[in-house]
């Protein structure tokens, strides 16, 4: 099976169980361009990548398809601010009021308003980047007073071994927050699930997943880390 059948076929068996008001982020790390151009034209329009560096040229190459859409979802530097501010539509990561604030400062002299993500750390893990919930409350005030950004909502990322009932209790612990907390900011999406827990995330209310292997099949083997991020998107 070629990379562009081994797509249609996961992503015709996936489309079925995801309900039409979710939107799906194709993960696209180390995806080259052809199988996203592939992705594209069996209707995937939402596209995310961790990497600004890598994304970059990607993003380029890409500018002919018109209703494109490109999410960052990986750990955003402040020196990489500007680039991504200006590269994608969505940053899934807003992980601290620093990063807010100074994406909201660089926003103000670009022209297309920048779509906002707070990432939340429900569990304990080293390995994740966040906002606790106790230090994100007291925030909340400060966020309010950002004018060239919008928060849209919150995403999280599933500690690596949890149980299906531990996975359903962290999503639903999310969109609770969000609801608690909808007075005071505008949250109206939940990012979280990705391609081996997304029906878990499905059930509890995500408004988007963020699916890699899934849909592309395993990337090719690297000598990096394993990503401080997230687990096999």
């Amino acid at each position: 099976m070629t990379p562009e059948e081994r797509l249609r076929h996961n992503w015709e068996r996936i489309r079925a169980q995801i309900p039409p008001h979710v939107r799906v982020v194709a993960v696209t790390k180390q995806v080259p361009i052809t199988l996203i151009r592939h992705a594209y034209n069996l209707g995937l329009r939402d596209f995310g990548e961790n990497r600004v560096q890598e994304a970059q040229p990607k993003i380029q190459a890409l500018r002919d398809l018109p209703d494109i859409t490109w999410h960052f979802i990986g750990h955003l530097q402040s020196n990489k601010a500007r680039l991504a501010l200006e590269l994608f539509a969505w940053i899934h990561s807003v992980d601290s009021l620093a990063l807010a604030q100074r994406l909201d400062q660089i926003n103000q002299g670009l022209r297309r308003p920048a779509q906002l993500l707070l990432q939340v750390k429900l569990r304990p893990d080293p390995n994740k980047y966040g906002w606790q919930v106790p230090d994100l409350l007291p925030a909340i005030p400060a966020l309010r007073q950002l004018q060239h950004v919008q928060i849209k909502g919150l995403m999280t990322i599933a500690p690596l071994g949890l149980s299906p009932a531990e996975l359903q209790t962290l999503f639903s612990e999310l969109v609770a927050l969000g609801k608690q907390i909808r007075n005071q900011l505008p949250i109206v999406e939940y990012s979280m699930g990705m391609s081996d827990d997304y029906p878990y995330a499905l059930a509890a209310g995500a408004t988007m997943i963020r699916l890699g292997r899934c849909l592309f099949g395993e990337r090719p083997a690297t000598n990096e880390a394993t990503n401080a991020l997230a687990h096999r998107p």
